[in-house]
């Protein structure tokens, strides 16, 4: 929902076709010519029918176009009479289910839920030159033998640099400092369908004494770049090649990757950063 949306004034009832009175249910503006409708109160299937094409007869009239509907998960006895009137799913999270509906005879403009996972890969390297590895008790390397970066998934709301600290601390318990994104790979079809945005970073070790985690990692250690190299696994992969490359290229001083900067948005006062090349920048 946008900060910007505002109350959509609404009559509280509507004579239906049967003579009674139905209250329509209530909405605001989102910032696109459609309405959201954010359900609380338990209600009855029926009851909620009636509401529904009340109010979808109402917002037609006003020239509406996107309904959303978000029902929390203990209004999931509504789901089904909302898909009955043609809403279909957009989303879901964990406390609620989001349906849409797209008024008009015209190009249905409701944006998709959203493609991408986001997840960070993690180059740690101390000055012996060796670098931070982890081996996983799950997933496709669980009981190969395979050395690999700390990786994970950013957190919904995280940031990336601060996504890829966490991920290094709760894997092997090292204090890093985030330096820079090096690179950034896009997949398609990765995760239930999802594309996926796998950012490499370079972080600078504040601590060296490692506490692994139990439950994921089944080992990890400081490990000479040279031997990790010459895994076997890492030869055949060329993300990983192409890691090395260019984290060893930005430890040399011949690379520079991108740094967050701290903006505010034009339209609200919320924090965000956008990552650039800091080192080119400032040299013009």
């Amino acid at each position: 929902m946008s900060d910007s949306a505002k109350p959509l004034l609404v009559v509280t009832s509507l004579l239906s076709e049967n003579g009674k009175d139905v209250e329509l249910l209530p909405a605001i503006n989102d910032d696109h010519g459609g309405v959201i409708v954010e359900l609380e109160t338990p209600m009855d299937s029926q009851t909620f029918s009636s509401s529904l094409r009340a109010s979808l007869s109402n917002w037609k009239k006003k020239g509406i176009k996107g309904v959303w509907i978000k029902l929390p998960i203990n209004l999931s006895n509504l789901v089904q009479p909302a898909v009955e009137e043609g809403f279909w799913y957009h989303h879901a999270e964990r406390s609620y289910l989001m349906l849409v509906y797209w008024i008009p005879d015209t190009e249905n403009t409701i944006p998709c839920n959203a493609t991408h996972r986001v997840g960070v890969g993690a180059f740690v390297m101390n000055e012996r030159r060796e670098v931070l590895v982890v081996q996983e008790k799950s997933g496709r390397l669980r009981g190969l033998g395979i050395w690999k970066f700390p990786t994970g998934v950013v957190d919904p709301g995280e940031d990336i640099h601060a996504g890829a600290v966490r991920e290094v601390k709760e894997e092997t318990g090292i204090d890093t400092e985030f330096v820079e994104v090096l690179a950034f790979r896009q997949s398609h079809m990765s995760f239930f369908q999802k594309s996926d945005l796998f950012f490499v970073c370079m972080l600078r070790p504040l601590s060296f004494e490692i506490h692994k985690q139990e439950i994921e990692i089944e080992a990890a250690q400081w490990m000479p770049i040279e031997e990790f190299l010459a895994q076997p696994f890492v030869q055949k992969h060329e993300l990983l090649k192409y890691i090395v490359e260019v984290s060893l290229a930005k430890v040399d001083g011949s690379y520079a990757g991108f740094s967050p900067i701290s903006i505010k948005s034009g339209f609200s006062d919320a924090q965000h950063f956008l990552y650039l090349n800091r080192r080119d920048l400032n040299q013009q």
